[in-house]
């Protein structure tokens, strides 16, 4: 076979394709002027990475993976992270809708995961259920008015709720308002499953919280299945109060939910404050 019959025989090589799209990267990055960091062009595969490979296998699979199998595993990690540093050095992460959002997700992961584990004292439990009788008492009925302000993004609802605020503070008439919807506008003495068959867990569980609040007073916005709504809570009747070991699960799952949301809050806040935010609207 001839030299030239050689290379024409190696342009067909994939090898050969992807040794020259190696070379390509290098020589970009070295015309940038960036250097190659030689740490980055090193894969270490140490015993606790392939425990944790053959670990993932076991739980998909439900049995030990074979010497085969996690010969396997480690070459496919190894081409995972090839492609992974390859697509970073050309900054193919950027810009990417699906990336950022799974980064976003981690994050918000790591802010949580404190507060998952906590467990809760007495005494913060006994406040939240003290602050909230109506939502964990049962046999509580409640008389209410409202209006219903549709579906949208959280800030147009807003804006939306306090248009109509205004409008009731002015005299204007509420059964007017807002737009119309299936269920009623106003509920007579009715508890709590009452309300939910009409709209949901989610407004029962607000008009609960309502119930600590002063009553005949617009409030807003308040969610439930179709989208928000402004409530106003003309009368409520509550039972005894509830002991805390009768409703300790349901009063500990809402002291884990809010401390989950106020420590995510918190360190993004604390994050935030890190940066000079620039906003150039059109």
């Amino acid at each position: 076979m001839s030299f030239k019959e050689r290379l024409r025989g190696l342009r067909h090589e994939p090898l050969v394709h992807f040794l020259l799209g190696g070379l390509a990267i290098f020589l970009f990055f070295a015309w940038r002027g960036t250097d190659v960091d030689p740490a980055s062009r090193t894969i270490v595969i140490d015993r606790p990475q392939v425990e944790r490979l053959a670990m993932q296998f076991s739980k998909t699979f439900r049995r030990s993976p074979t010497t085969q199998e996690i010969d396997g595993l480690i070459r496919d990690f190894i081409k995972e992270e090839v492609f992974n540093r390859e697509a970073r050095r050309l900054g193919l992460e950027q810009d990417d809708t699906v990336i950022r959002q799974r980064l976003r997700q981690k994050m918000e992961f790591l802010a949580r995961s404190s507060a998952e584990s906590e467990q809760p004292s007495d005494a913060d439990l006994q406040e939240l259920l003290e602050a909230n009788p109506a939502k964990y008492g049962t046999g509580a009925v409640f008389s209410f008015d409202q209006i219903y302000l549709g579906e949208g993004e959280q800030a147009l609802v807003e804006t939306r709720a306090k248009a109509l605020l205004a409008q009731i503070g002015r005299g204007g008439e509420w059964q007017r308002l807002g737009d119309p919807l299936s269920v009623p506008a106003a509920m007579e003495r009715v508890d709590r499953s009452a309300i939910e068959r009409q709209f949901g867990d989610r407004f029962a569980d607000e008009v609960a919280v309502l119930a600590g609040k002063p009553v005949n007073v617009w409030r807003g916005p308040v969610n439930s299945g179709f989208g928000a709504h402004l409530v106003r809570l003309r009368a409520v009747t509550s039972p005894q109060p509830p002991k805390l070991a009768d409703v300790r699960q349901q009063v500990e799952n809402d002291w884990r939910a809010a401390t989950i949301e106020e420590r995510e809050a918190e360190a993004y806040q604390a994050l935030l404050d890190g940066y000079t935010i620039r906003i150039e609207k059109p």
